[in-house]
């Protein structure tokens, strides 16, 4: 990896109101980098999450507390103008309810709340590990009658590896917080049993759960929905392929147009009673924030790239974007869009400046 080229380009995904483009960049840099040594550089080798890591490795070793967690997440980016590949086609998005063509992105986003008044321990948000979902299997709909692409490894599968990276990394996180999609028993025993954390996640009301081992046993589920949950308690459940007890809340809050919505949490800590379960668990908006900032400020989706490998490397490009952000916010105190909003003043000031001196050369003539 050219790291000179890395933070030139980065930068100029940082700075860029348009199109992120290598003529851009050479034009932006007066000649003085080529578009063709721009384009070589996003063609090579292959960055990704463990390339990752070494970047954010000394922030994240200078904010990383045990009171850190991990959250992952996935997002999609549409790009429908885009041509298919197996990076760019057909995801099923779940806040729209049906498939979109784009790029679906899963991150681990390392969260940790700081000290106060420490400055070696800040608020901060890093983005530890990431997958790109690539379809390169091509299988046959029976149900549709025709061929659809596949991942050879489902996005559980990644979610997984992802979280053994991050151990292996000796990260220090005490909590893997998820949604409802990565609530499989498989994950949770992952988490529990093997990488020897603990895990809030939500759950679907349609899940099934036994009151008991011995209800378990049995065979005598119910549905996660018909719980009878009193505000502010916590109930013991078992799962049928989990080998130790969860602990589940019912949590209602208000929407933002007035309606009621519901959320079920589930957690493998024993000690965390409602309030501490559900402070915690609201630290997961942390990645949708993540996810809104790298496409607004850092350009995720702005390079008319071609081929799969410039289009990964760009991605990778923007997340370490999303750092450059972050470390900025830390210094500053500003949040991102804070800190776009800035230069994005700047360059109208600066625009103005030269339409100013434009004017000007412009009226030379007529007064000769």
């Amino acid at each position: 990896m050219n790291k000179d080229l890395l933070e030139l380009y980065s930068d100029y995904l940082l700075s860029s109101f348009s199109h992120t483009t290598a003529t851009g960049l050479s034009r932006m840099s007066a000649g003085e980098v080529s578009h063709d040594k721009i384009t070589r550089f996003l063609a090579s080798e292959e960055m990704d999450s463990r390339a990752l890591w070494r970047l954010v490795k000394p922030l994240a070793r200078q904010v990383e507390g045990e009171d850190g967690v991990l959250i992952v997440d996935d997002t999609i980016e549409e790009k429908p103008y885009t041509d298919e590949s197996e990076l760019i086609c057909w995801h099923y998005d779940h806040s729209k309810g049906r498939s979109v063509k784009g790029i679906n992105l899963i991150s681990a986003l390392y969260h940790v709340e700081g000290a106060e008044g420490d400055a070696f321990r800040p608020v901060a948000c890093v983005p530890v590990a990431f997958e790109l979902v690539k379809k390169s299997e091509w299988v046959f709909d029976q149900k549709k009658e025709k061929w659809r692409r596949r991942s050879p490894e489902t996005k559980n599968e990644a979610y997984r590896r992802m979280l053994s990276a991050c151990k292996d990394n000796r990260l220090k996180f005490r909590y893997v917080l998820s949604d409802v999609f990565y609530s499989a028993s498989q994950n949770m025993s992952h988490i529990k049993e093997e990488l020897k954390r603990e895990f809030i996640m939500a759950l679907k009301t349609n899940r099934k759960v036994a009151l008991s081992l011995e209800d378990k046993r049995k065979g005598a589920y119910e549905r996660v929905g018909s719980l009878k949950l009193e505000p502010g308690a916590v109930l013991e459940v078992h799962l049928e392929q989990v080998g130790f007890p969860l602990f589940v809340l019912k949590q209602v809050f208000t929407n933002e147009d007035g309606s009621t919505g519901v959320l079920y949490l589930a957690s493998s800590d024993p000690t965390l009673d409602y309030e501490r379960m559900t402070t915690i668990y609201h630290r997961r908006w942390k990645v949708e924030e993540y996810h809104k900032s790298l496409k607004s400020n850092a350009s995720l989706a702005k390079s008319p790239t071609k081929t799969t490998r410039t289009q990964s490397n760009h991605i990778f490009c923007s997340i370490h974007a999303f750092v450059k952000l972050e470390r900025m916010r830390i210094a500053t105190k500003l949040n991102h869009f804070a800190l776009r909003s800035r230069l994005c003043v700047k360059a109208v000031q600066a625009a103005f400046q030269e339409l100013q001196r434009l004017q000007l050369a412009d009226d030379e003539p007529m007064r000769a």
